[in-house]
């Protein structure tokens, strides 16, 4: 399975995905994308076996992945400060994979419905998704 995590910002959200992928899926192809190189450095640190940065990289590198994986800010137009794109949202939302996103508020988009919950019961409950 080839699962690809995408985070910006200092890429904090992303190491941990990719940390409880590592953890629980070692038989799994993961690879980092980043909007900057900060968090995909974070992403492969935390174990990814590949990194990439930037829109042209996600979009290039998405294209034949299982599952993508972040916070639901990566389908957001101009989401985290500006880095998400309206084409990387675009690019991302119109793919044909499965698409496990973190319920993570962005400052111009409020979640209605979902109890606050620490982001490592979230990651859990994500992997597990994948796992089935």
């Amino acid at each position: 399975m080839k699962i690809a995590v995408i985070d910006g910002m200092g890429g904090g959200m992303g190491a941990q995905i990719v940390n409880g992928l590592v953890k629980e899926m070692a038989d799994a192809e993961i690879i980092a994308l980043g909007t900057n190189a900060i968090a995909t450095a974070a992403m492969v640190k935390a174990g990814a076996q590949r990194g990439a940065t930037g829109e042209n990289a996600i979009r290039v590198s998405t294209q034949d992945v299982d599952v993508i994986m972040g916070p639901l800010g990566i389908i957001v137009p101009n989401a985290m400060m500006g880095e998400i794109t309206p084409y990387i949202a675009e690019i991302i939302a119109s793919l044909n994979c499965r698409k496990i996103l973190l319920p993570v508020n962005q400052p111009h988009v409020e979640l209605v419905g979902l109890e606050p919950r620490p982001l490592n019961e979230l990651i859990k409950e994500a992997v597990k998704l994948i796992k089935g």
